[in-house]
């Protein structure tokens, strides 16, 4: 069973690099997929939103499921699944970027992507649409590039909103709890974490 997915696997990558394969997208997606590496546009975001009073605490929470994204994935399922990066199956495949060192399952890349755009997509709903584009981008140069499966895309996506949803409820519960003790001492007005 593992075997046919494996093979269904590698055949949708193949055909997502064999037909999407183009002069541009050769130049564009190591750029975008640049912007992945390490969470480093989500960071950049994060400490522009951090540095607004106004915003700082999407900031942090994109901050807080950035690390949570990365410990599950990265950290955890990574070396749980031990999945083999695909141009280590196919070797003569042509990079466009320096080889991945670590696994292939999930991508950690995409998990990143979809727990900062989770919780901006919430918290600041007039970006959605440019976040989720960015975020489907980097999920989508993972595979041009043949550094992960349509697999690792997908479970990268599931963890990153999973991750994103948590915090985004985690938030909320923290603000009601500390908005409720705030009440029940006969103080007006909330306090927002």
């Amino acid at each position: 069973m593992m075997q046919l997915f494996g093979k269904i696997d590698m055949n949708l990558l193949k055909l997502i690099h064999d037909y999407t394969q183009n002069a541009l997208f050769d130049k564009a997606m190591p750029i975008i997929t640049f912007l992945g590496d390490k969470g480093l546009i989500w960071i950049f975001i994060a400490v522009a939103l951090i540095a607004s009073k106004e915003y700082r605490k999407v900031g942090t929470m994109v901050i807080c499921a950035l690390l949570l994204s990365s410990i599950l994935g990265e950290g955890l399922l990574k070396h749980l699944v031990q999945r083999p990066r695909p141009f280590t199956v196919v070797p003569a495949i042509q990079l466009l970027i320096s080889k991945p060192l670590t696994y292939s399952f999930p991508s950690g890349h995409t998990a990143s992507a979809f727990a900062a755009a989770g919780v901006l997509s919430k918290m600041m709903r007039k970006y959605r649409v440019y976040v989720v584009m960015l975020a489907l981008l980097i999920a989508f140069s993972r595979m041009y590039l043949f550094v992960h499966y349509p697999a690792d895309i997908i479970a990268g996506i599931m963890l990153g909103l999973i991750c994103s949803k948590m915090i985004v409820y985690f938030f909320e519960f923290v603000n009601k709890r500390l908005n409720n003790k705030h009440e029940d001492k006969g103080s007006k007005g909330g306090i927002n974490f």
